[in-house]
Order: C-alpha cells, then sequence, then structure tokens
C-alpha cells in the first residue's frame, strides 16, 4: 500500500504547471527578449543571444519539441565547442552569472519565462564555471527554482547555448 501511495504523490508532481507569484517583480520579462524565427532569442539587456530550445530539442516555429539531451560537463563543453545553429557560430556553454540572467524569481517549475523558452526542464542545466575549490564539480542552475548548485561533471544535466549577440 506505501508503493502505491508514493507512486501516487510522484505522478502528482509531475503533472504540476508552472507556479508564478505575480506580487514579486518580473527578473525575466518578456519586452527583455526578442524572440527569432529561427528557434533564436536575443537578451538586449545583456547582449546575449540563447538557443531557444534545449540541447536535443528542436525548434518547430512554436515550440520546442522532442527530448532535451542529458549531458555529462565535458560532453557540454565538448558539444558546445563549434556548434552552428541558425546559421550562426560561436556558441557555448554560459558561465554562471549568464545563466543566472534567464531565472525567473517570481516563478518555480520551471523558474524561466515560458513565453520566451517553452517547453523547458525544470530541473539542472550546466554552466561552463567550475567550483574553484572542488574539481570535480561544477556549477549548474536549478530551474525548479532558480538555485544555483554544485554538481559532480559527470552527472548528466540539460544544456542551454548562449553566444554574444551581434
Amino acid at each position: 500500500m506505501k508503493v502505491l501511495i508514493i507512486f501516487l504523490g510522484l505522478t502528482a508532481f509531475t503533472a504540476l504547471a508552472q507556479n508564478c507569484n505575480t506580487d514579486v517583480p518580473n527578473t525575466a520579462p518578456t519586452s527583455r527578449f526578442n524572440v527569432g524565427a529561427d528557434g533564436t532569442v536575443t537578451d538586449n539587456l545583456h547582449k546575449l543571444m540563447w538557443m531557444q530550445c534545449s540541447l536535443g530539442q528542436t525548434w518547430d516555429g512554436s515550440d520546442c519539441v522532442g527530448d532535451a539531451d542529458e549531458l555529462t560537463w565535458q560532453q557540454a563543453l565538448k558539444t558546445a565547442h563549434g556548434y552552428s545553429f541558425a546559421n550562426k557560430t560561436g556558441w557555448r556553454l554560459p558561465n554562471i552569472k549568464e545563466l543566472e540572467t534567464l531565472v525567473e524569481r517570481r516563478c518555480e517549475r520551471p523558474a524561466l519565462n515560458e513565453t520566451v523558452f517553452p517547453s523547458s526542464q525544470s530541473d539542472d542545466y550546466w554552466t561552463s564555471t567550475p567550483v574553484a575549490t572542488d574539481p570535480v564539480r561544477a556549477w549548474a542552475i536549478a530551474f525548479f527554482n532558480g538555485s544555483n548548485t554544485a554538481r559532480t561533471k559527470q552527472a548528466f544535466l540539460f544544456t542551454r547555448l548562449v553566444r554574444n549577440a551581434n
């Protein structure tokens, strides 16, 4: 009987939709971004261009479809090196400060602007920033609630690439 209760609890948890508190100011408002037709998003404040979808997903013109890839830190760095998307090069793994700019503090599950970044995972995303005091860990942003976390570089996490906007 306990197993059934736990299973039902997990099922209910995964079915939850994004929850936003409108009493909290926007930290990543839609007006800050230019959404391109090619699956790119330009952050006008921070002068960065983001892939609208996580690695592994495909932009279909209105949504990110497919399953996002889960990669180790080294795999994410290697995949980003030389990556070409939307006829653009220079894509890379964002550092922790860059990825934190996408966090929408008024929301959770995911703590991200779903209008700009649809079908994103409510889970950890890699940054290029290693943990200075622990060579086996790197920083990630937990888009469940927008916190940062040190994860072992062998963990399998999601990835969103960035480049400098031109």
